[in-house]
């Protein structure tokens, strides 16, 4: 159900070089899209692939469709005739296709760390409120369209549709198809099979290997697929942007051409309700809570782990009802922090323990409700046994983190480096093992400002014991643009 209190507004700032949307709910930053067109996302795109090897232990076959790193196909994700289309009754993956063969597929996942593309065969093709599927014969109804009356209504329209046409193809009724009636459902029903048959010839057409059809712009997909009837406006900073998407609108969406306004103030776009500083604080690994409590995220290729902690929070006559509202606190601010992070795959939550049943059960409710407008299918376990909350969320595209940052050059991505005291020891062994191996009258050691003041100071003692030792002279350099864990011992 919509809440009627719930004002949603999207602002998109555009660059020579970058496209970022960010929505907003009642003020409140929830979601943050980034496009840079050095590296667009590939989810939607379709290709004409050619098969490089076909894998029957996995049912699996990779595919070159041009990119750096081979995409991947799963034989359930091959549309075939008379096979269900979610993994039953798979034929051999061989029985499916063969190595050297062209093959039209569409991009589900992005290319995510190592993993190449996820691709299937069964083709989408989203409008506004439909997204027709040329190679299924299903029609589909969004889950967020609860009224039954409703969706019998909307599968009976496009049924017809496609009926009338004599169509071997499929449907789902997208969210925003809700009330409509079907003279909207008619227009986009026609501009996605003229679009088909476009991609149809080109495939034809074009060599393997090679970009057959690339899903909308970034501020063309917010049109499509982001603004409902909670969407007060769509604030645009760019001239040329602001034209495309009227022109977009009026065409295929003339329910939200009234929403779409051009930004002109001097004060940069983002500025407003501290979305820079709020993109900023989700890289952060620890996030602070009202309470005084805090969250710990630790994102990694297997999981994400968020740890609760109440900090200096004391605000209650005991120690349960302290750890209750914290975690009550809490639920609120991970289902956030996972829609801005754009955090996927298996997330493990440990929530401070609670004695009180009823207290894990509000919490995992609260948890939920907070989770019931975040656009990713999510899935939620009960508490385990060792008080630790487990659950899904479906990951499309790369998160925040991986869009925004890279792994540090220093530790490689450790989140940690070596110890100034430690660098010293590890100088150390170093003069004692060149000073056995070769000839020299003098060494000296560069290394980091820290790790040159620990050795003239806490460690002097230690040096001279080793000058002494070694009978070798040892002098020391500062080097501004080493990291703490580097060093060099040079031989004189």
């Amino acid at each position: 159900m919509t809440d009627e209190s719930l004002k949603e507004e999207i602002l998109i700032n555009v660059t020579p070089s970058e496209v970022r949307a960010a929505l907003l709910e009642n003020g409140v930053l929830q979601e943050v899209y980034v496009e840079r067109a050095a590296r667009r996302g590939l989810i939607s795109n379709i290709y004409k692939g050619r098969v490089l090897r076909v894998l029957p232990g996995m049912q699996a076959a990779f595919i070159d469709i041009g990119l750096e790193r081979t995409a991947f196909l799963h034989a359930s994700d091959i549309a075939r005739n008379g096979g269900g289309e979610n993994g039953e009754d798979v034929p051999n993956i061989r029985d499916l296709v063969r190595e050297g063969e062209d093959i039209m597929v569409q991009v589900v996942k992005d290319p995510l760390g190592n993993k190449g593309a996820r691709l299937t065969t069964y083709i989408t093709l989203p409008s506004r409120h439909l997204v027709l599927l040329p190679r299924s014969n299903t029609v589909g109804i969004s889950a967020r369209i609860e009224d039954e009356e409703e969706r019998e209504r909307l599968r009976l329209i496009v049924e017809e549709m496609l009926a009338e046409r004599d169509l071997a193809c499929g449907a789902i009724v997208r969210t925003v198809a809700e009330g409509m009636e079907r003279d909207a459902l008619e227009s986009d029903l026609r501009y996605s099979l003229k679009l088909w048959d476009v991609v149809q010839e080109r495939c034809s057409k074009r060599s393997a290997k090679s970009l057959v059809h690339e899903d909308l712009s970034l501020p063309l997909r917010v049109l499509r697929d982001m603004v409902t009837a909670d969407v007060e406006r769509v604030l645009v900073d760019s001239q040329s942007d602001y034209e495309a998407m009227l022109e977009f609108g009026e065409t295929y969406l003339p329910d939200t051409s009234p929403a779409i306004e051009l930004y002109k103030r001097r004060r940069p776009i983002f500025d407003l309700h501290g979305i820079e500083d709020e993109i900023h604080r989700s890289l952060d690994r620890n996030i602070p809570l009202k309470s005084g409590g805090y969250l710990i995220f630790d994102q990694t290729e297997a999981m994400t782990t968020i740890d609760v902690n109440t900090g200096g929070y004391v605000g209650h006559r005991n120690l349960e009802e302290t750890i209750y509202r914290t975690n009550l606190e809490a639920a609120v601010a991970i289902a956030r922090q996972l829609r801005l992070r754009n955090l996927g795959g298996i997330i493990i939550i440990d929530f401070i323990d609670m004695e009180e049943a009823d207290h894990r059960s509000n919490v995992l409710q609260v948890l939920e409700q907070a989770l019931s407008r975040d656009h990713a299918r999510h899935q939620i376990t009960p508490v385990s046994p060792l008080g630790l909350v487990e659950m899904t969320r479906k990951r499309s595209r790369e998160s925040l983190q991986h869009v925004l940052c890279e792994d540090c050059p220093s530790c490689d991505g450790r989140g940690f480096v070596m110890t100034a005291e430690t660098v010293c020891f590890e100088v150390f062994r170093e003069i004692i093992r060149q000073a056995r191996q070769f000839e020299f009258d003098e060494v000296m050691v560069l290394a980091n400002e820290g790790v040159i003041e620990l050795l003239l100071d806490e460690q002097a003692d230690s040096l001279a014991e080793l000058e002494e030792q070694t009978g070798k002279s040892i002098r020391l350099q500062t080097e501004s643009l080493y990291q703490q864990d580097q060093f060099d011992v040079v031989l004189m």
